[in-house]
Formats: structure tokens, sequence, C-alpha cells
């Protein structure tokens, strides 16, 4: 994610900053320009944008907003109240609870950064009365005694409300023996299981992805419980990037989806402060990087973006040591999980299988039927 700046006062801003703290405005974030707008009440009850590249157009919020979860804001004139953050919420927590509401909020703030991300890799974004599997979420408690189950199924992504509270994730990560598990995760997880259907299985893709993910018809439920059951395949590091990727070519695919997605967004916010890793002991420029590349072009390789997060995992992972944390990238990428992550870098481009196109058709279909 990049770096943005606020148009009134160029003050360095953050995505999900509602107000400027130097020049006092309003910001809101436009997904449509990627920018960040600040904004003054206008007249009409709506917002003007001001400041640098302004065009004095109307905007205003999303309707989230007023619960502190959204700062996405819309055309003044536009007949929709939520914003393409919101607008694929299928349940919210019970606001009725108090302790729900910041919870919600890490829920939102992580969604809306995946969002930012397949924003800029221009995926296609669907909605379930666009397409018979089209994307929602759930946002569910344990309230009623419900056992609630991160997961994906058909398109609707369901997220454990629990997942939000740092310290039961925590006990949750410890307790399955994870390196890594954050909410972000989850939700970069669970899409990957959707993509995997609009873009492999709908997109033609089926058989190149089975030739380096492996055979997805195998059955699901033995598999996870055998994985459960035994622990992970032995040497599992040789040929995925977790040990659960290793249970199911499902699983497979999706885990390395969700490394994508961290390693292009991590990078891009690398690039945007303009970092550059030159380690002194570095002789032979194996740690070392600029990256000053798009990471999100379509022109730019898989080989250059792994150079470059080879070097920037490495130095992150030293920054978090000496501070007394975990690596904050816990992971050893295998010859065999960077051409997986080629595989996926490749199928959100476009060069493997016709996914967009085949989106774009089944959603033409389903508006034929409904007429």
């Amino acid at each position: 994610m990049k770096l943005f700046s606020c148009p009134s006062c160029q003050q360095v801003v953050f995505f999900s900053n509602v107000v400027c703290e130097r020049c006092n405005h309003a910001l809101g974030y436009e997904p449509a320009s990627n920018r960040i707008l600040a904004l003054e009440p206008a007249e009409d009850g709506f917002w003007v944008s001001v400041g640098q590249g302004s065009d004095g157009k109307g905007w205003k919020y999303d309707a989230n907003y007023a619960h502190g979860v959204c700062n996405w804001v819309l055309p003044s004139d536009s007949p929709d109240t939520l914003s393409l953050a919101s607008r694929f919420n299928m349940t919210i927590p019970n606001l009725d609870n108090p302790d729900n509401l910041p919870l919600w909020q890490k829920m939102e703030l992580a969604k809306q950064r995946l969002f930012y991300t397949l924003l800029r890799l221009d995926l296609p974004l669907v909605t379930r009365a666009e397409h018979k599997e089209g994307l929602g979420f759930q946002f569910l408690s344990d309230e009623g005694g419900q056992n609630v189950m991160t997961g994906h199924d058909e398109g609707i992504i369901t997220i454990a409300l629990a997942e939000a509270d740092d310290a039961e994730r925590e006990k949750r990560r410890s307790a399955m023996g994870e390196p890594y598990r954050t909410l972000l995760g989850h939700f970069r997880h669970e899409i990957g299981h959707w993509y995997w259907d609009l873009l492999v299985r709908d997109g033609g893709a089926l058989e190149e992805c089975r030739a380096i993910f492996g055979d997805d018809t195998l059955d699901y439920g033995q598999a996870l419980q055998t994985h459960y059951a035994n622990g992970p395949k032995p040497n599992w590091q040789e040929e995925y990037v977790s040990s659960y990727a290793a249970s199911h070519a499902w699983e497979d695919f999706a885990e390395t989806w969700a490394h994508y997605l961290h390693i292009v967004d991590t990078l891009e916010v690398g690039g945007s402060y303009g970092i550059a890793v030159h380690p002194k002991a570095d002789r032979e420029g194996i740690l070392s990087t600029n990256l000053d590349f798009k990471v999100f072009g379509k022109e730019t390789t898989i080989e250059e973006i792994m150079e470059a997060w080879l070097a920037l995992s490495a130095a992150l992972n030293s920054f978090n040591r000496a501070m007394g944390h975990q690596d904050l990238y816990p992971f050893v990428l295998s010859p065999a999980v960077v051409a997986k992550l080629g595989f996926i870098h490749d199928l959100v481009h476009g060069r493997i299988g016709r996914g967009r196109e085949a989106v774009e058709e089944a959603v033409r279909e389903q508006a034929k039927l409904a007429a």
C-alpha cells in the first residue's frame, strides 16, 4: 500500500485516516482514482473536495462512516449508500452488543486493505446479485452458543468475529502451532478460494493449475481430517509455503494466493517509503534491492518481485528481532513455492486462463436470465 498526502496541505496521511492532523480537513479514500481526498462540508449536506488536484466535485461518505468503520467515499449523486468496501457485506456483527463495534472496526480495516490490493491488481469483483457465486462477507460471533468457523462456501466468506480479538487470535495461533495468523491473512486466504472458483475453475485454467498445485479432485474433507490427525506432511517446506498448504490442492492455492498479496502489498509500502536495502556485509548483493519498480505492473516479473522480497523480508525480520518480536515474515520460500507464486502472478495478470472474460460472460448471462 502506498503512502498518501493531504491534498490541502501536503501532510503525509495514511489509508485509514479520517482527518488531517495538520490542516484539520476531513479525509476520505476514493478508490476509482486511488486518492485520499481533503473534504469540506457543502451547502447541500454533502462534501466537496478541496486542495491540490481537486475538481470541486461533491462526495459523500459510505453509510458505515457513521459507525467509524469506513472512510471510503462515493460521488454525492450516486444512488448507492455503500462504497465498494461495504457493498459486499451480508452480515455484520450485532451492534446492540457494544463489545462488537471495536472488533467490527478491525474487521473492516482488514477488508479495506484487502480490497485496496484487489483493485490495484484490477481483479474482477462481482456481487451475489450479479453472479450466482458472487462475493459476500459474513462477520459472525459465537453469541447464542454457535461455533463460528472461518471459511469460504460458493462465494460467501465467513470470518469469525473472535479473530478480531488479538488475544483470542494469538491463543488460536499458539494452539495450532502456526508461525503466523492475522485478520488480514484470513481475508487474503479465504478470497483466494473464491478466485480459484472464478479464475481457475471457471476461467479455463484447471489443467495448468493442477500441473503445479496438484489434484484438486481428491476428497477435501478426508484430506483435512488426515492433516489434523497426522500432522504436516514430512518435508513440506520443500514444496509448500506452509504446513497447512500441504493438506490439499485448494489450500495450497489459497495459501499461496494470500502470500502473493502479502508480498506485493508490502513491497509497495517499501517503494512508497523509498526504501533501498544495501547491507554493508552483503558483498555479493544477495540481500540488496531498490524498491523503485511497479510491483503491480503487468510488465514486472516474478523474478523481480522475489529478488526484492528476499532482501526486504530479511531486513524486516532483522528489525523485528531487534525489538524482541517474532519474525515479521517467518517463512522460507523454496524454488517450488516461488514457481507457485509465479503461477499466481501470471493468473492475476491474465497470462493464464480467461478468468475476467469468463466472469463477465457469467454476469451477462445472469442478467439475461433475470430480465
